[in-house]
């Protein structure tokens, strides 16, 4: 597999981009390989080489690339202009659709990302709440903000850096942290910052480390916990929106919390963030409260045109119970790999989602930090090698869609087997 182009043009982009990339998990050493076009199932990158894509965009793409409907939405939309600065018809039947599908939104604003998503919505969980703490789950990623930037998972774990120089250590001092799936260590925190905790931000599915999954009962401890104490309890859903069920992890596991986070799949592939919850929280937010946001690409035309069309496709085509119903039996296949092989190895995931962990299965971010990090990013360019594109990191999810053919499935259990070994 020649990759030229591409280390040529990472040379250019290392004097241009930091570290030659636009995002650090792109930064695959020594260099990355540069995009090309994709469809479908399939990336190609500028020297010619394809892949078979379970990375996905990170998430958003559970149609594939390229999707046919999609691209007809958005192309229409140009058509009659792409930005306006003006409210349009697209967002309120967007929002219309989201909160119909979501108990937990009866009011919403859109944003350009999930960063903003969750940042606004910890504001505005602060400002109903009049409190300044919040607790975030340790390793869960809700974007790169500076409250938030406390042992990070995704990019900010694979570089061995869960904080960032740059943040004042007054920025994090309300920012308390528990594991996952320890109802008990919540319970302590809560009870050590009596009455001084507005909200707790989570990940229902930790998508930036993992998978890693909620264990039987810990979602409902969890509501329960938060609804004795007053805690606005704020489901970051950006990866799991739309990809565990059309409601999300909500609906998957029937939990419902206070606030939702959404991102990736809700934009179709293009950029957008989603924070809702009830009423009486969301009414705070400006101009019909005190609680302040505003961003000029917000409920743009084109993100939304692209969101309503693969909503449309989602829930037509009903998709979930067949992609689901896919990524059983795949996590089945792997697992018999790894079993046939002897590793000590193991396969989670749920629905779309799904990793091999080098490892125990983790059951919370300190567990899977004990993986063999070294050994995965081996495996991971002997995939590339075989055509099989997956996250450049231990910590992060593969994703399957609807493009994913039994051919490729086949072709990748074959690649997993020889790799493995």
């Amino acid at each position: 597999m020649s990759l030229d182009k591409s280390r040529e043009l990472y040379k250019k982009a290392s004097t241009l981009l930091p570290g030659g990339v636009s995002s650090p998990v792109r930064a695959i050493k020594p260099y990355p390989f540069y995009t090309e076009s994709a469809n479908g199932s399939k990336i190609t990158d500028i020297d010619g080489n394809e892949y078979i894509d379970y990375c996905l965009a990170y998430g958003p793409k559970i149609l594939g690339h390229a999707n046919p409907t999609i691209k007809e939405a958005i192309i229409k939309q140009l058509d009659k202009g792409w930005l306006y600065g003006t409210p349009t018809d697209l967002e309120v039947n967007l929002a219309e659709k989201i909160a119909s599908l979501y108990p937990s939104i009866d009011m919403l604003r859109f944003v350009s990302t999930g960063t903003e998503a969750t940042m606004s919505a910890i504001r505005a969980a602060r400002g109903f709440t009049g409190k300044d703490k919040f607790i975030k789950i340790e390793g869960g990623f809700h974007g790169a903000h500076d409250a938030v930037l406390v042992q990070a998972g995704s990019g900010a774990t694979t570089l061995g850096k869960p904080d960032s120089l740059g943040i004042p250590a007054d920025f994090t001092k309300h920012t308390l942290q528990t594991p996952f799936n320890d109802i008990e260590a919540l319970t302590a925190v809560i009870e050590k910052n009596d009455d001084q905790v507005a909200a707790l931000i989570m990940e229902p599915v930790m998508g930036n480390i993992g998978p890693i999954l909620p264990e039987k009962g810990y979602l409902e401890e969890v509501r329960k916990v938060t609804e004795e104490n007053d805690i606005v309890l704020i489901f970051d859903e950006v990866i799991t929106g739309f990809r565990l069920a059309m409601g999300g992890a909500q609906e998957y596991y029937g939990v419902t919390p206070d606030m939702t986070t959404l991102g990736k799949i809700i934009g179709g592939g293009l950029p957008i963030g989603v924070f809702g919850g009830k009423k009486e929280i969301i009414d705070m937010v400006a101009p019909s409260g005190a609680v302040y946001q505003a961003g000029t690409f917000s409920g743009s035309p084109a993100s939304a045109a692209a969101g309503l069309a693969v909503l449309e496709v989602l829930e037509k085509e009903e998709v979930h119970k067949k992609l689901n119903a896919t990524g059983d039996a795949f996590r089945s296949r792997l697992t018999e790999i790894v079993t046939d092989l002897n590793l000590d190895y193991n396969v989670t995931g749920l629905a779309s989602m799904f990793m091999v962990f080098f490892g125990d299965k983790p059951l919370n971010y300190q567990e899977a930090l004990k993986c063999d990090k070294e050994s995965y990013l081996k495996f991971f360019f002997k995939m590339l090698d075989s055509g099989i594109f997956l996250p450049p990191s231990q910590f992060e999810t593969n994703f399957l869609s609807t493009a994913h053919t039994e051919e490729d499935i086949e072709k990748t259990l074959s690649a997993y087997e020889a790799n493995l070994k």
